[in-house]
């Protein structure tokens, strides 16, 4: 019999506005957008996706991704005084922060997760259901 995974009784997050999610922890990893996201960012920018392209983004491997000025140490362009400057536009990607499966293992989420995110253990419980839903998307994400 499978064991049931560590959030099956679901998980309490609730985003406190930290801006630790968009900073980087000693590795860096790419914030890899989708088609709607790259045209949700050029929306909100009031440019086209061509422009946004053009001026925000980098490509590796045939993935699209914000790109990742020296000075920002690999934290995200858009995080100013520890808040997204481009909130309403944020790609999937950060909105689904911290239900991504490289964080959905016991040891990464007690290790890492927990001990930096002010969000967890505040606000509503996410069920099962709905982190599965997240997880199973972000599968179906065109990365």
């Amino acid at each position: 019999m499978p064991r049931k995974p560590f959030y099956a009784e679901g998980i309490q997050f609730e985003c406190q506005g930290s801006g630790k999610c968009c900073t980087s922890r000693g590795s860096y990893g790419f914030v890899y957008l989708t088609d709607a996201d790259q045209k949700r960012f050029a929306k909100y920018f009031g440019i086209t996706k061509a422009q946004f392209l053009k001026q925000y983004c980098g490509e590796k491997g045939g993935h699209v991704h914000l790109i990742d000025p020296p000075e920002n140490k690999g934290d995200c362009m858009f995080l100013k005084k520890n808040q997204c400057s481009a909130y309403e536009a944020r790609p999937e990607h950060c909105r689904t922060w911290p239900f991504w499966p490289e964080n959905m293992n016991p040891k990464t989420w007690n290790n890492e997760i927990k001990t930096f995110c002010p969000g967890v253990g505040k606000g509503k419980v996410h069920s099962f259901e709905e982190i599965k839903a997240v997880l199973d998307s972000q599968k179906e994400m065109e990365f």
